[in-house]
């Protein structure tokens, strides 16, 4: 069961590797890899680094999506659907960090009930 609260997690991470080496950023590429590392350090402060991360990396979807919607829009270009797919990573990335506040995680980690 530990391991399906942390898929979506991992996913999120590699995901954001992803785009990162597409863009040509090996060290952001290598700090999204590191937060799949950070998820076998069962330490309170791995979990809110790699929170930290997936929400960071949820906010960098979003500026993504702005930034294509704009230039896809100003190209004549359709971007419903874009908009669509690019806003559910970034929702999705960012409920990944809430994994952590489950009680199964919570206590992997080490982490106080808040």
């Amino acid at each position: 069961m530990t391991f399906l609260q942390l898929l979506p997690v991992g996913l999120s991470a590699m995901v954001l590797a992803a785009h990162f080496l597409f863009h040509g950023n090996p060290l952001l590429t290598l700090a999204s890899l590191v937060m799949i590392g950070l998820l076998f350090v069962c330490r309170p402060w791995a979990a809110r680094v790699v929170q930290g991360c997936l929400l960071l990396g949820s906010l960098e979807w979003v500026r993504t999506l702005i930034v294509r919607m704009m230039e896809r829009k100003a190209l004549g270009q359709p971007y419903l659907r874009f908009a669509f797919i690019l806003g559910t990573v970034a929702v999705v990335t960012a409920a990944s960090a809430l994994m952590f506040r489950t009680a199964r995680l919570r206590e992997r980690f080490g982490l106080t009930a808040s």
